[in-house]
């Protein structure tokens, strides 16, 4: 643990939110061997006429980890802010053709808002959650900083969280590798050790495509304007997708543009695929503010993308970034993320993109 990344004065008293998994056990164990008085808390956000359990979370599990480490649990039922917060701009972005981020959204504007009130109706100032990040103290401020396993690291989904919830929340499981946390849950005896990683989008496990429901069909052209083939709803299809396009080429295809207003998905060559730049609007910055109207940082536009250095303008609302070279892929709708080493700036929602190709 290095310094700074933890206050040095800690109230004793968490909320930690609990799917049942493996991370968000580890982190109720961490917290409690802190000598933290720990609470466990899960929020139920799907249909609670269905089983409690899903690619996710179950709340059987999390009762059992909950039990296993001697804490109190709850669980809390919120199926009509999740729906309304996250499902329904989740699909209604698809529809228009992009690429939502659901899982940002749900962190900064459901699971930190609901966990938050939950630690207030029972007294409680500080709240903890599994996610693969850090946080630190700077200037006054609490920072958001990558988590320390690279390949589990979630601050790309965190950007939106506000100082308000940073300086109540605490990762413990951050500042340690997955295998690492394995290890402590296996040598603990816990169940969650042996139990798989959830992969699917938790509201949707059969995918959006089903989840939309009916879509209407329409044309797939080429870039130069000509008709080559039919798609059955711009909500099966992304920016950089070659899968699943039904057509025969000489070359392979790839999707480089939605255009709702024909309802019609146009392909290219993979060089159609790179810009130079982009713009990103609902902006939100952790420590409340931008560092600077005009900064240089490296910027993520996909959670498993290489974040890419890049030169960050704000123009009132926006955020103009010119990359140094161009990027692969970027696709209006999900995350731009700005970083500075590990240390998250603050990111928003890809808009549009412009200076195509290589």
């Amino acid at each position: 643990m290095r310094r700074g990344e933890t206050p040095t004065e800690r109230p004793s008293r968490v909320l930690v939110g609990m799917s049942g998994g493996l991370d968000s056990t580890a982190c109720a164990w961490l917290l409690r061997e802190q000598g933290y008085e720990v609470y466990g808390i899960t929020l139920w956000l799907w249909d609670p006429s269905e089983p409690h359990e899903n690619p996710c979370c179950s709340v059987k599990v999390a009762e059992l980890a909950a039990q296993q480490l001697g804490i109190p649990h709850e669980t809390v039922e919120a199926q009509e802010l999740f729906r309304d917060r996250v499902i329904e701009p989740t699909l209604t972005a698809y529809r228009q053709g992009t690429t939502p981020n659901p899982c940002a959204l749900c962190n900064h504007s459901v699971r930190f808002t609901l966990l938050l009130e939950e630690a207030d109706r029972r007294g409680l100032s500080l709240v903890a959650t599994g996610h693969h990040v850090r946080i630190a103290q700077r200037h006054g401020r609490t920072c958001l900083l990558r988590g320390r396993d690279p390949a589990k690291d979630q601050s790309y989904f965190l950007y939106g969280l506000s100082q308000r919830a940073l300086r109540r929340a605490r990762f413990p499981a951050g500042l340690f590798t997955k295998r690492h946390l394995r290890t402590v849950a296996r040598e603990q005896g816990l169940t969650a050790a042996d139990l798989p990683e959830s992969q699917d989008l938790c509201f949707a496990p059969e995918g959006l495509t089903a989840l939309a429901g009916p879509a209407q069909p329409g044309p797939i052209e080429d870039t130069s304007g000509r008709r080559i083939g039919t798609h059955r709803g711009l909500a099966g299809f992304t920016v950089g997708q070659r899968r699943g396009l039904g057509l025969s080429a000489r070359n392979p295809l790839y999707v480089v543009h939605l255009d709702p207003a024909r309802n019609t998905v146009i392909v290219g060559p993979e060089q159609d695929l790179w810009t130079r730049a982009l713009t990103a609007g609902d902006l939100r910055w952790p420590e409340d503010r931008p560092p600077a109207r005009a900064f240089r940082a490296h910027v993520q536009v996909r959670y498993r993308s290489t974040p890419e250095p890049a030169s960050v303008e704000i123009w009132q609302d926006r955020a103009h970034v010119q990359f140094a070279r161009p990027v692969r892929a970027v696709a209006p709708g999900q995350a731009a993320v700005f970083y500075r080493g590990p240390l998250v700036l603050g990111g928003g929602t890809i808009e549009h993109t412009s200076g195509h190709h290589l």
